[in-house]
């Protein structure tokens, strides 16, 4: 084996030799798989490590063990120099069209677990490197034929970093527990395979069958003559440095000390995720070829790790069987640190991630990390290296040094074993505790803690007086707002030989207050204050007021009288079963077959292309020659003049081409236009808010057009401006308003109703935030010159119409000379509707002016300041009601935030009301105003309007019931619609009494969920815990939507097979499946021999605006739908063509195939293409969606975290077009909700700038954040006469019904506050009222919970003895 110096690099991609020998050594996989070799499934998303579509398999031959060690790494944080000898597999390698897909994929499109598949291939390479890592496992059973060796808990968490937007989490973790050894195959949701009822034999026959003795791809044999030393690349720029020894090592650093240069020192890169860096540095040098920073070591003192040690390594030898003669208690210790620091990142983070590096970010750049906390509550030791002179240290000195310079390293971490002391002077039995906490917005990780912390004690029993004395203290929090992890030795001093008593706990706890204050600027900084309190109590209670006994070593009962566990006991595979994530969900689905296959559930179009990354999205077309790559500039002030734009002062951005600003654009400076207005494409000398694009820098490559865009420094001029607007009230004080485009009618007499009231309240108010779309893929476009002046946009964009009309007025040509084509979106939610205009604008132009193709892909932080998001709002409200609950009137004041120009924002006004109607009010008055402000202008969000009206709706019930101490339930109850009311809310929309389904489905929920029995369950739970409190609600939705008109184009090739072309684009809601199944059906009406199997010959084509025109926008849940009617009509007209051609044929030859009839017409020159544009009436453009959910949630009282226990759904879908793809939109649109009402905080500073702009910070949910049981009902509500085929829409209707957890969440938060009153020593009654803000975080829920409810106990407890 060759072990020179390596000046090349050598690696595969699924199995493919590739050789580099020079490269920019910031080069990362993701950049270099997407840009130099045809492997497209590794998609850019977040470029942080945060959302897993990156993520690909890192295949490693250890020479020495003659093994392949094989993990996940997300290839955007991974550099390229860093996978020398490395072999890479991405979702093609794991299967593909050509050499066959493999199961995974295959169950997943399956189980219908991908819908607008930009996360779903790194999902598949998620669950392959968990399956192909259980299968090596020698140590566990062999599984049955078709099963791997994972078990159902591993196959849950093994997506469990990897974001998804669109389907709701539920079908993807069924797709990959159908491969665990364990599972019960009743436990598995709807799917293709099988059908409820059949055999566990039938079902598992039908699967895609699997064995586990082919899962690992062969590594390349040319890799393993490969040198194992790393490669030493340079080039008169850049160098990129392996040493092998600590005396190379240092020989490199004194060299980059003498000469200037900046270097980085790197184990697995995962700290570019956090910390942004713009520099380009000189020097790379890898630590991870040193043999001493790599290795773990065991002895009786101890485990030392080497600090290039990956997370994922340490985690395994902590947790390992017992090799080095380790006490009991030394182990337990062990293993809770690997529990804990299982939480941290994900998966694919820890894998790359070294332990050192994450304490090195500790401590230089005050990093809040998880790992140190824990690490200094067990006395660890750590060893440095600063030029020749090595060092020891305790961890809590290394964190409290100042920050280290460059040139010093982080050797290893000792962590010591702990047993026991012995007492013998004193008679008492010692014993060891350690419990480590952390209270973060996901249960599983790959989120930042609120505060983490870590206790370790020596406890004595004592039996006279009997009692706990604790001794040998280290009590450690961390996270929470301060420069880095400390231990409070006060708080320990205090404790150390005291008999613990809720007294002796209360004294402490008020002394640890005064010590755990987070530092200025810390966002909620009283809850993070709260939570050491509350973990100090969880910790130290149990040993106060439970039934615990000592036996060999540890305290026996401890854990199971804890709160709120952060550990696991170790489990035998074979012996203990792994507590499961979610439990078996319930879909019943009502098949209709009268117009086959419409009606079936069959896979959405594309979909197992979408799981083995073959599907093509914008960003995946390659580069034209000479391909150009932008950036947008934008504003950082809301109002002000723009004097001009260069660089930061010594930054000389690489690359750049190009400045393009509104003086550059040949046409007119449009943004976009649509029916209400228009919007600049940049500011022209006067920017009107924050994010407004300024102007558009263009260079060689992304990452360069990117980093000079965030060195651009804009010179602005505030001078004699008028201040800007920065809220909805100052615009009503300047009469800054839009128009609505359509204000709907006022309901009955709101006066008279009011009057007839028993109770009035008057003017309450709430406030309603922002929601990001977060589509997996931002926003993309790529803009191409052709010949004789024209342009050919391909655009990610829900309305290649209105971004057509744009280009060509932006470049001043004739509408002939643009052209804009859309394949597919990978999720848009509305965020790419207006707000894609200037995208593909912006490109188009440049590429107009410099006659080169330019494309941009947005980075995830820009995307996220510009995007704008759902409608912040601010609402007044006066309701009158009976005694009895039955409301009278409703007023209503809303103040919409629509920002600086008006996008979609007048429709918002129809849309509330189309969702608040809900309900009958008897009157209902409104005054609407669409606030033009000088911050980001909003969009349309899915449900726009209809999510906020649901709330408020729903707020008023809660203190109308409140107000009355009713029952929640029972205000609904009463006020539900007859069809009279219902006929007199919505007039037309209301349709015939026999299509108001509502009625039943309440009552069905209630039985199918068992509601009332719950209900009673619940007041049971919430009587017998003191620290948990339940809540169950259920809601009703009544959702008004319209269709529109849509084109639609069908024609029939040759050899039988049939293109399809409609207006609509296919964004994951599964248009092109209805569509598919719409025109099998259409044109089966011909009836010949082969028209019952036509669904496999027809093919739905990208969307070209050349080709359909008057395409419209794809939104408000009804374009499937329409275009499947646009369809059906071009079927129609083929049919008329066709029938009389058939007909003669069949007199002449009998039997007649469609391959022949079609052939036939060809010969007979029958115009086999039709166009057709669908044109709803008054009749058919509106009509009312139904449902209900009930959910019902669990609050920790400690830190405020809301589980989500089970929630049932019915949604009327009338004869669902295809159920498989209606019931993927109800559970995908209710988890978004989910994220509106209880995770998402798009906050910004006071300028309107988004601040929560990364994965970081804004959170949506994951798969151990949904509901533990989802069960949703399809209701077939038969036929309606003026709806296409009887179906109704699915969109967006659900995302409104995720109220419920909402609700539920206040009912659990208000029981909470009965108990915190009782320990007040109050014995008045204390309103019920409780206003709970959106999004229901966990610093919301714990301060209505009571931050001070732990104090409180204590007091009531004390004060009680």
């Amino acid at each position: 084996m060759d072990t020179t110096t390596k000046q090349r690099l050598v690696f595969a991609v699924n199995g493919q030799r590739f050789e580099v020998c020079s490269i920019d050594p910031s080069t990362t996989l993701l950049e270099f798989l997407r840009s130099q070799t045809p492997f497209k499934s590794v998609k850019l998303s977040c470029g942080e490590g945060g959302c897993g579509a990156c993520v690909v398999l890192l295949s490693k031959y250890d020479h020495v063990h003659n093994k392949v060690e094989d993990f996940t790494v997300s290839s955007c944080l991974t550099l390229l120099c860093s996978i020398d000898g490395c072999s890479i597999t991405t979702a093609e390698g794991i299967g593909n069209s050509k050499d066959g897909f493999h199961p995974i994929q295959q169950r997943f499109s399956g189980f219908h677990a991908s819908q607008c598949g930009f996360c779903t291939p790194g999902m598949c390479v998620s669950l392959y490197a968990s399956l192909v890592n259980a299968d090596k496992t020698n140590n566990r059973a062999k599984p049955s034929p078709g099963f791997s060796k994972l078990t159902v808990s591993e196959a849950e968490k093994s997506i469990a970093g990897n974001l998804c937007r669109c389907t709701g989490y539920r079908p993807i973790v069924d797709a990959c527990k159908s491969f665990a050894t364990d599972v019960d195959m009743e436990d598995l949701g709807f799917n293709s395979f099988w059908r409820k009822g059949e055999s566990n034999e039938v079902k598992l026959s039908r699967l895609p069958p699997y064995n586990c003795n082919y899962v690992t791809r062969v590594f390349p044999e040319f890799l393993k003559k490969e040198t194992a030393v790393g490669p030493n690349l340079g080039s008169e720029r850049y160098h990129w440095y392996s040493p092998v020894s600590l005396e190379e090592l240092q020989c490199l650093l004194q060299m980059e000390a003498n000469g200037g240069t900046s270097m980085k020192i790197i184990v697995g890169n995962t700290g570019m995720g956090y910390f942004k860096e713009l520099v380009q540095y000189d020097k790379y040098i890898d630590l991870r070829c040193i043999p001493e920073l790599s290795i773990v070591r065991k002895d009786s003192t101890g485990i030392e790790i080497g600090a290039a040690v990956m997370i994922s390594k340490a985690i395994e030898a902590l947790k390992e069987e017992n090799e080095s003669g380790f006490s009991k208690e030394a182990k337990l210790v062990f293993e809770k640190i690997g529990d804990h620091m299982d939480k941290i990142a994900s998966k694919f983070i820890r894998n790359s991630g070294s332990v050192g590096g994450n304490l090195m970010m500790a401590q230089r750049k005050h990093f809040p990390s998880d790992i140190a906390t824990i690490l200094l509550s067990v006395d660890t030791i750590l060893e440095i290296m600063t030029g020749e002179r090595r060092l020891k240290l305790t961890l809590e000195e290394f964190l409290g040094m100042p920050p280290l310079d460059s040139k010093t390293v982080l050797l290893s971490i000792k962590i010591p074993c702990w047993e026991s002391s012995r007492d013998v002077s004193s008679g008492a039995c010692n014993k060891l505790l350690f419990e480590t906490y952390r209270a973060a917005p996901r249960p599983l990780g790959n989120a930042l803690p609120y505060l983490n912390a870590a206790f370790l004690a020596q406890v004595s029993l004592y039996k006279n007086p009997t009692g706990f004395m604790l001794k040998n203290c280290r009590f450690v929090f961390g996270a929470y707002g301060t420069k880095h992890s400390i231990r409070v030795k006060e708080v320990e001093e205090f404790l150390y030989g005291k008999l613990l008593s809720f007294g002796v706990l209360y004294e402490a706890i008020k002394l640890l207050e005064t010590l755990v204050i987070p530092e200025g600027g810390t966002s909620s900084p009283a809850y993070r204050s709260s939570l050491a309190v509350g973990f100090l109590f969880e910790f130290l209670s149990p040993l106060i007021d439970s039934p615990i006994d000592f036996s060999d070593g540890l305290v026996n009962g401890y854990n199971r009288t804890s709160l709120s566990k952060n550990s696991n006991q170790q489990h035998d595979l074979g012996q203990i079963e792994f507590p499961t994530l979610l439990s078996a969900s319930r879909q019943v689905i009502q098949l209709n077959k009268e117009y086959h296959p419409v009606g079936e559930p069959t896979i959405k179009a594309g979909a197992i292309l979408q799981a083995s990354g073959e599907a093509i999205y914008i960003d995946d077309i390659p580069s034209p020659k000479d391909c150009l790559y932008g950036a947008f500039i934008y504003s950082l002030e809301p109002r002000a003049r723009v004097k001009g734009i260069k660089f930061n002062p010594g930054s000389s951005p690489k690359g750049v081409i190009a400045l393009i600003t509104s003086k550059d654009i040949p046409g007119l400076n449009l943004g976009s236009k649509i029916v209400f207005g228009t919007e600049p494409l940049y500011a022209d000398d006067l920017t009107e808010g924050v994010g407004q694009r300024i102007a558009f820098v263009v260079a060689d490559t992304q990452k360069n057009a990117d980093i000079a865009a965030d060195l651009a420094v804009v010179d602005y001029d505030k001078e004699n401006l008028e201040p800007p607007i920065l809220s909805v009230e100052e615009a009503v004080e300047r009469s800054s308003f839009y128009a609505p485009f359509f204000y709907p009618e006022q309901v009955g007499d709101f006066s008279k109703g009011m009057a007839e009231a028993d109770h009035r309240i008057l003017n309450s108010q709430i406030k309603l935030g922002s929601q990001y779309y977060f589509y997996m893929e931002t926003q993309t476009a790529l803009a191409v010159p052709d010949e004789d002046n024209c342009m050919v946009v391909y655009s990610s964009i829900q309305c290649p119409e209105f971004a057509h009309d744009t280009i060509a007025r932006c470049l001043g040509v004739p509408a002939h000379n643009v052209r804009v084509k859309t394949r597919r979106l990978g999720g848009g939610f509305g965020g790419k509707a207006v707000k894609s205009i200037a995208v593909a604008s912006a490109c188009a132009v440049a590429a107009y002016k410099l006659n080169r193709p330019v494309r941009i892909y947005m980075d995830r932080k820009t995307d996220m300041i510009m995007s704008g998001g759902r409608h912040p709002m601010k609402i007044t409200y006066s309701v009158g009601f009976k005694s009895t609950g039955k409301i009278t009137a409703l007023k209503l004041d809303i103040l919409i935030d629509s920002g600086m120009f008006v996008d979609v924002s007048p429709i918002l006004p129809d849309h509330m009301l189309g969702s608040l109607k809900k309900y009958d009010w008897g009157a209902l008055s409104f005054d609407i105003k669409l606030c033009k402000t000088n911050l980001p202008s909003r969009a349309a969000m899915r449900a726009p309007g209809d999510v906020q009206a649901s709330y408020i709706a729903e707020v008023v019930i809660e203190h109308i019931a409140s107000t009355l101490s009713m029952d929640v339930d029972s205000v609904r109850n009463i006020n539900l619609h007859t069809h009279n009311s219902l006929d007199l809310f919505f007039a037309s929309a209301a349709g015939e009494p026999s299509e108001y389904t509502l009625p039943s489905i309440w009552d069905k929920l209630a039985t199918t969920s068992s509601f009332y029995h719950r209900t009673e369950m619940v007041k049971e739970f919430n009587r017998c815990h003191k620290w948990k409190k339940r809540g169950i609600s259920r809601v009703p939705i009544v959702h008004e939507v319209k269709m529109r008109s849509t084109p639609g184009k069908v024609s029939i090739l040759r050899d039988g097979s049939i293109v399809v072309e409609v207006g609509g684009i296919e964004m994951g809601q599964g248009l092109w499946a209805k569509v598919k199944q719409m025109t099998a059906y259409g044109l089966g009406l011909v009836k010949c021999g082969g028209t019952q199997d036509l669904l496999e010959k027809v093919r739905v084509i990208e969307a070209d605006t050349l080709s359909v025109i008057q395409g419209g926008m794809t939104a408000g849940s009804t374009t499937s739908e329409a275009s499947c009617e646009a369809v059906r009509l071009c079927c129609k007209v083929l049919v008329e063509r066709l029938v009389p051609l058939k007909q003669r044929l069949m007199e002449q030859i009998g039997s007649l195939e469609w391959e022949t009839l079609i052939l036939e017409a060809y010969r007979n020159s029958v115009n086999l293409s039709a166009s057709s544009l669908y044109v709803p009436n008054f009749s058919t453009m509106h009509y009312l969606n139904y449902a209900a959910a009930v959910s019902e949630v669990e609050v920790n009282l400690i830190t405020g975290e809301t589980t989500i226990l089970q929630t049932d759904i019915i949604h009327d879908c009338g004869k669902s077009l295809n159920p498989a793809v209606d019931l993927g939109q109800i559970e995908g649109a209710y988890v978004q909700g989910i994220g509106f009402f209880m995770l998402e905080e798009y906050t910004t500073n006071s300028d309107g700038l988004v601040i929560t702009n990364n994965t970081w910070t804004y959170k949506i949910p994951t798969v151990d954040t949904i509901p533990k049981q989802f069960n949703v009902e399809i209701f077939n509500s038969g036929n309606h006469k003026n709806r296409v085929l009887s179906s109704k829409a699915s969109g967006e209707p659900p995302l409104t019904l995720a109220v419920s957890v909402h609700c539920a969440t206040r009912a659990a938060i208000r029981e909470a506050r009965r108990q915190l009153v009782s320990w007040s020593g109050r014995n008045e009654a204390s309103s019920t009222l409780v206003q709970l803000e959106v999004p229901a975080t966990m610093p919301v829920v714990k301060e209505l919970c009571g931050l001070d409810s732990v104090q409180k106990f204590l007091q009531w407890t004390t004060a009680k003895n």
